[in-house]
C-alpha cells in the first residue's frame, strides 16, 4: 500500500503527541523544587519507557480487544504483541493511541513531587497503565461499557469524549488525588515558602510544547478537512480564553496576575476543549475555557485549606476542568456533529449521558488506583525517608544535581562531597552537613 497524506499526518501527529510528553517533563521539572527537578523529568521519562512497552505487548491489545468482563476491558490476547495487525496500516493507529497512553500515567506524576520513590513510580506505571488505561479506553473508545454497543452506552447514549477528556484527564486527575491520599503531604507543606515552582521560565516553555503538540493531541484522529479546522480552532481559543480566566481570577483574589497562571491556565483550557474539541462551536470553546480557568484556579487555591497536597495541580487542572469540559458537551454539542447538547434543543439525554460516563470513570480509577497504591504501598513503600526528602530527592533517588550552581542540589557546597555525578558513596560522606546547610528549601 502506498503512503497517503493521510498516513503521513498520522505520523506526524503522534510525534507530536509523543514530544509532549518531554514538554509536560518541562513543565513539570520548572514547577518543583531545584533539588528535585531531575526526579520531576525523570517520572515522566520512565512513564515513557514502561508504558511503550506495555502498550506493544498487551495494551493496545486491551484497549480494542474482545470484550471481557461484561465490556470492562478489552482481551490482551488477539493483539498481543501487535501481532495481528503487522503488515497493516493499523500499526499507526496503534502508535497513535500509544503516546495518549503514556502522557496519561506521566501527568499523574506531578501530584506527588518531591516525595515518591523512583522505584515505586517505576512499578506503579506499567501496573497502573494495565489496569486502569488500557480498560478506561476500552471502555470510552473500544467498543466496552460506555459505547454505544455497551451495557451503559446503549441504555443512555454513547458517551462523547473526541480526545480524552474522560480516559487522559479525569482519570490521571483521580489517579493523583488517590496517590496523594496514599503518600501524604510533603514535609512543610503550606508553611514552607521555598515550596515554589523553581524556574518559571522552564514551565513557559513546557506549556508552549503542551500548546504546541495538544493540535495534534485533539486533531490527529479528524476525519474530515472541515471537522480538523473546527478542532484547530478551538484548541486555540479555549485555551486563550482559560488562560484570562485564570489571570482574572488571581487579579481579583491576590491582586497579581502571574506567570505561572498563565501557564495553568493554558492547560486547564487545553484539558477542558479536549473532550469537546469536535462537538461545539468556537464560540462556546472560548467559554468553555474561561469557566475551565476560573474554575481550575479556584480548585488549586482550595488545596490549602483542605490539605490536600497536590504538588503541581493535577487534580485542580486535569480532574476539574476535565469534568468541566465533558460535562459541558450536555448542553453545548452541536447538532451538526453529532446528539445535541442541552441548548440546542437535545434534551437532557446526552447531559446525563456525560454526567454517568464521568461517575463511572472516576469510580473506576479510585478503586483500582487505591487497590494498586496501598499494595506497592505496603510491600516496597511508595515514600521517600523524611531525611531523604530534606536532602533533596534528586541527590538520594539518583545521585545527581539538576543544576551546578554551588556544588550540589541544595545550594550549599562542600568540597569534594556529593557533586552531580560524583556517586553514592561521596555522598554519603557530606550528607549530615548537607541537611543543616540551609533549612528546606528549593
Amino acid at each position: 500500500m502506498d503512503i497517503t497524506a493521510g498516513h503521513v499526518w498520522t505520523i506526524v501527529a503522534a510525534a507530536l503527541v509523543f514530544f509532549m510528553t518531554p514538554g509536560l517533563a518541562l513543565f513539570y521539572g520548572g514547577m518543583t523544587r531545584a533539588k528535585g527537578v531531575l526526579n520531576m523529568m525523570m517520572m515522566s521519562y520512565i512513564s515513557i519507557a514502561m508504558v511503550s512497552i506495555v502498550w506493544v505487548l498487551w495494551g493496545y491489545s486491551m484497549s480494542g480487544g474482545d470484550p471481557l468482563l461484561g465490556g470492562l476491558t478489552g482481551s490482551p490476547v488477539p493483539s498481543f504483541a501487535l501481532g495481528d495487525i503487522m503488515g497493516t496500516e493499523d500499526l499507526l493507529g496503534a502508535a497513535y493511541g500509544g503516546t495518549f497512553a503514556i502522557i496519561t500515567v506521566a501527568l499523574i506524576s506531578g501530584a506527588i513531587a518531591d516525595r515518591a520513590r523512583f522505584g515505586a513510580w517505576a512499578v506503579f506505571v506499567p501496573v497502573w497503565a494495565t489496569l486502569v488505561y488500557a480498560p478506561l479506553a476500552f471502555m470510552v473508545w473500544g467498543g466496552g461499557l460506555l459505547s454505544e454497543d455497551g451495557a451503559i452506552g446503549s441504555a443512555i447514549g454513547e458517551a462523547i469524549d473526541f480526545a480524552g477528556g474522560l480516559v487522559v484527564h479525569i482519570n490521571a486527575g483521580v489517579a493523583a488525588l488517590i496517590l496523594i491520599m496514599i503518600v501524604g503531604a510533603r514535609q512543610g507543606f503550606g508553611k514552607d515558602p521555598s515550596q515554589r515552582p523553581h524556574n518559571l521560565p522552564l514551565v513557559m516553555l513546557g506549556a508552549a510544547i503542551l500548546w504546541f503538540g495538544w493540535f495534534a493531541f485533539n486533531a490527529g484522529a479528524a476525519g474530515t478537512a472541515e471537522q480538523a479546522g473546527l478542532i484547530w480552532i478551538n484548541t486555540l481559543v479555549a485555551p486563550s480564553a482559560a488562560m484570562l480566566g485564570w489571570l482574572l481570577t488571581e487579579r481579583i483574589r491576590d491582586k497579581h496576575a502571574t506567570s505561572l497562571g498563565a501557564a495553568s491556565g493554558v492547560v486547564a483550557g487545553l484539558v477542558a476543549i479536549t473532550p469537546a474539541c469536535a462537538n461545539v462551536s468556537p464560540v462556546w470553546a472560548i467559554g468553555i475555557g474561561f469557566v475551565a480557568g476560573i474554575c481550575s484556579a479556584l480548585a488549586v487555591g482550595l488545596k490549602y485549606r483542605m490539605r490536600m497536597d497536590d504538588s503541581l495541580d493535577v487534580i485542580g487542572v486535569h480532574l476539574v476542568s476535565g469534568i468541566v469540559g465533558t460535562v459541558a458537551l450536555g448542553f453545548v454539542a452541536l447538532p451538526s456533529e453529532g446528539t445535541p447538547g442541552l441548548f440546542y434543543g437535545g434534551g437532557p439525554g446526552l447531559l446525563l449521558t456525560q454526567v454517568v460516563a464521568v461517575l463511572v470513570s472516576v469510580v473506576y480509577c479510585a478503586v483500582l488506583t487505591f487497590v494498586i497504591a496501598f499494595v506497592i504501598d505496603k510491600t516496597i513503600g511508595f515514600r521517600i525517608t523524611e531525611r531523604d526528602e530534606i536532602d533533596g530527592i534528586d541527590i538520594t533517588q539518583h545521585a545527581e544535581s539538576g543544576y551546578a550552581l554551588a556544588g550540589d542540589a541544595t545550594g550549599s557546597f562542600t568540597p569534594g562531597r556529593h557533586t552531580a555525578g560524583e556517586g553514592t558513596a561521596s555522598f554519603e560522606a557530606g550528607r549530615s552537613e548537607a541537611g543543616r546547610s540551609e533549612p528546606v528549601h528549593s
